[in-house]
């Protein structure tokens, strides 16, 4: 009887070392484990801040951009040149930044709307010259590798559309004259402030957008 109790604790006794080892060596499988995802999970966190970064800074240029274009056109507005046949637009300079980011396209765009809005133009001016800036900026972005063609897009879809909206909407003629005017007042805005500003602002992209 005494030998089969003893027989019983020593199989008892190794069954529990082979318990306490097996979990051991599982221990020692995930802490391994978890050691080696370390670095991934690091990385997958520093990805993820990374992106969340890049959109909120994509957030903030477009909002600076509209609000800085509203704010242009108003003074433009004050000095009786941001509408109607004889149209030069301070704001028009910012036209270029789509060279330098993406976040420039919205930006122009919701600013354009706002500014056509709170200087009472008529509806088809509300809304073509919009698309009009919208066009020039996407163009604007996808021309960014050739920094002399980057006023181009707007300066052309301006001259286009504008004279369009002046005759339909405000019943200005000659539409020849506007084509002169609208096209004169795109370049000197777009091709000769938005140059500058573009040449200016290059040097410091990188500290301001942050695009490489």
């Amino acid at each position: 009887c005494i030998s089969f109790y003893a027989m019983l604790y020593s199989h008892t006794l190794s069954s529990l070392n082979t318990y306490v080892s097996t979990v051991n060596f599982f221990r020692h499988i995930s802490r391994k484990s978890s050691e080696c995802s370390k670095p991934s999970t690091r990385k997958t966190k520093l990805k993820e801040k990374r992106k969340m970064n890049q959109k909120v800074r994509y957030l903030v240029h477009a909002a600076a951009i509209a609000a800085l274009y509203v704010v242009l056109t108003f003074l433009a507005n004050a000095l009786g040149l941001a509408n109607y046949a004889v149209q030069l637009r301070f704001s028009e300079a910012l036209t270029i930044l789509p060279f330098f980011t993406p976040a420039a396209i919205p930006g122009l765009t919701v600013g354009c709307l706002l500014s056509n809005i709170l200087t009472g133009c008529a509806l088809p001016d509300i809304i073509f010259g919009t698309i009009a800036t919208l066009i020039g900026a996407i163009f604007t972005y996808l021309l960014r590798k050739n920094k002399w063609l980057a006023p181009v897009p707007p300066i052309l879809a301006n001259t286009i559309i504008v004279p369009f909206v002046l005759l339909y909407a405000y019943g200005i003629q000659p539409i020849w004259l506007s084509f002169i005017t609208v096209g004169a007042g795109e370049i000197l805005s777009c091709g000769v402030l938005g140059l500058l500003l573009l040449n200016l602002l290059n040097k410091y992209r990188y500290q301001i957008f942050g695009e490489k």
